[in-house]
Order: structure tokens, then sequence, then C-alpha cells
């Protein structure tokens, strides 16, 4: 049940407001590549990501800014939130579309995964990305 501290997600449970603040802006910002002081304000120094293309993991919030920036160095990647629940251990469960931006515009994947989060001490700590069918839905899959 919604109360001011947490957020109506029509796709599942409420999200704390405050997390649900935190997620919208932490997309927004990948969108513009200006990633690094609020990544260093808004994740946990002992992170957790996923290197989705080489299928590795990264710890650290150094290695995570690397990787995105050799991302950047190679194209212009976007995310787009589409909804957001908690989920019943506390994480929340971000569903997303991919694409790229280029010359001739934005270009959007017909799928949606979801991005799932993990949070301490407040900040993001662990990442895992759920291709649809492990996320329980039916959008399609696909990668980041």
């Amino acid at each position: 049940m919604p109360t001011e501290d947490r957020e109506t997600a029509p796709d599942g449970e409420a999200v704390p407001a405050h997390r649900a603040k935190l997620l919208r802006r932490m997309y927004e910002i990948f969108n513009t590549q200006q990633v690094d002081d609020f990544t260093r304000a808004a994740f946990h120094p002992e992170v957790d990501w996923p290197n989705v293309a080489e299928g590795t993991r990264l710890h650290g919030i150094d290695a995570v800014l690397a990787y995105w920036k050799r991302q950047f160095a190679v194209a212009h990647p976007l995310v787009r939130m589409e909804g957001m629940a908690a989920e019943p251990d506390g994480r929340i469960a971000v569903r997303v579309r991919t694409g790229l931006r280029d010359a001739t515009g934005d270009h959007w994947s017909d799928t949606t995964l979801h991005h799932v989060y993990a949070f301490r001490d407040d900040k993001v700590a662990h990442m895992e990305v759920r291709r649809d069918a492990e996320a329980g839905g039916g959008d399609g899959g696909g990668a980041t």
C-alpha cells in the first residue's frame, strides 16, 4: 500500500521513494554520459556490477566507470526505465529498454530487460541483468 515514503509501482510492490528517486536519477545521468560524480556518490565503494558484453563481474566504482567509459568511446548507449517494483527480499527490479544513439537518432530495442539492484548503506551495491524469462514476464530478451 503506497504511503508518502513509498512510490506506487504498477507492475509490482511499492518501491521506497528514496530508492526510486536514486534509480531514476541514475538512468537520467547514464544517458547523458556525465556519470562520474553521481556514481561516486550513489554507488557503494565495493559495488558488484555486470560486464554483460564479456560475461564477467566488475568490482568497485572505478571498474564500473572504466567499463562505461569504454562503452561511451564506441557508442552512445541509452537505457529507458519502463517500470520498477520491490522484490520480496528488498531488491528493486527495474524494467528497462535499451538503445543506442547515433547520427540518425535514437534506436530502441524491441525487447525489455530487468536490472535488479541490491543496496548497502543506502547505496547501489549490486546489479544483475535478467532477461525476461528469468524475470518471470513475457517482454522478450536481449542484452545491455
